[in-house]
């Protein structure tokens, strides 16, 4: 399948650079668009494999993959196992987790079978490392020190030594998105500066090599997500397996009510919806609201003066009912033997079809095909 170079006009007048509130109109209007040109986007999205995921994976991104798998666009998925070399130092764990990881990809829904769907890990596709090489020289080293996603990368692994594959990790990433000339990236709002590096590289690319050939790279565009952002049921911090505060998409019915009992909440018996003024009541509330469709305002209301105990029910129930068939498909595709190994061999065999075409046209364009390509 050719890709098309969206630009701005295919869209909208507004410009992809500047203000938030440009890169969410962008965002609406690319979303719009895909709609009415499905074929016309290839997305790019992935996951370090640092353990099974959890509900804040879900609702924050993983129910967006599947809607977009459903609107027909062509989607590759890297499960980033070389990236867990920036912060960790054992490998033991990565098998455990990439297969925790594509279990928890296939009980959401997301299906290699639909055609639209890759999954794949970066270590086995060479040409897309090699990609790194050739971006690195397009980036200074300014840029990468003024990066504040790597700056919280850092600080959030605790690092008190910071390696090179840490500190270029902004320039990896643009290797995993345009090795397939993805387009569209979905991304939270902490995340443009790492998409508009991946956008510089592109762009510098072509205008050193291409000249007035056809550019090699399209331009990523910024598909924001519209999830809230979840906390852990701790209430204060970002929900993470390592802080105990995150309830896992694996978990059983009475792990997950167990988890939820202890959730955080206040003093105050009446149940309000107030982010600002009670961060933990209203998380529980968001957590329903993002089950069931209905308003955290009009949950609290329903609630009222029933305390927090009424609220951890209402959060188990709908968690639970959530949840219930994504556990279902994932218990059975875990009984199936080999099922892991061939989703990753088939979006292996795919990534490294388009990123081997990808290369040679980069080869091409900086004059290295030497008539061997």
């Amino acid at each position: 399948m050719k890709l098309t170079q969206v630009t701005t006009s295919d869209i909208t007048t507004e410009s992809v650079t500047g203000t938030f509130e440009e890169a969410v109109r962008r965002s609406e209007a690319l979303r719009a668009d895909f709609l009415k040109h499905p074929r016309r986007y290839r997305v790019l999205t992935g996951d370090r494999p640092t353990g099974p995921l959890h509900i804040g994976h879900y609702f924050g991104s993983l129910r967006n993959r599947v809607e977009l798998q459903q609107l027909g666009l062509e989607t590759f998925i890297v499960i980033a196992d070389y990236q867990v070399l920036t912060d960790r130092d054992s490998v033991d764990s990565i098998p455990e987790n990439v297969t925790e990881i594509v279990l928890d990809y296939l009980a959401v829904g997301l299906d290699p079978d639909s055609g639209h769907t890759h999954i794949f890990c970066h270590s086995h596709v060479p040409a897309l490392n090699q990609l790194l090489v050739p971006f690195l020289t397009l980036v200074g080293m300014g840029e990468l020190d003024r990066n504040p996603t790597v700056k919280e990368e850092i600080e959030a692994a605790g690092l008190t030594t910071v390696n090179a594959a840490m500190y270029t990790y902004p320039v990896h990433q643009a290797a995993d998105i345009l090795f397939c000339k993805g387009n569209v990236v979905p991304v939270g709002r902490d995340q443009l500066p790492h998409l508009e590096l991946t956008r510089k590289i592109a762009r510098r690319f072509n205008q050193r090599f291409c000249g007035n050939r056809p550019p090699v790279f399209p331009e990523p565009e910024a598909l924001l997500s519209s999830a809230p952002k979840i906390l852990g049921l701790d209430g204060s911090q970002k929900m993470s397996k390592s802080r105990g505060n995150a309830v896992m998409l694996c978990a059983t019915a009475d792990e997950t009510a167990a988890l939820v009992k202890k959730a955080k909440t206040d003093p105050d018996r009446r149940i309000t919806y107030e982010p600002d003024r009670r961060p933990e009541v209203a998380n529980l509330l968001l957590l329903v609201s993002l089950c069931t469709g209905e308003h955290p305002d009009q949950i609290a209301a329903r609630l009222g003066n029933a305390g927090s105990a009424a609220l951890k029910k209402e959060v188990t129930d709908a968690l639970n009912q959530t949840l219930a068939p994504i556990r279902a498909r994932r218990a059975q595709f875990a009984r199936e033997r080999g099922l892991v190994r061939e989703t990753l061999r088939r979006g292996i065999a795919e990534a490294n079809r388009i990123a081997d075409a990808t290369l040679r046209e980069a080869r091409a364009a900086m004059q290295m095909s030497y008539g061997i390509d």
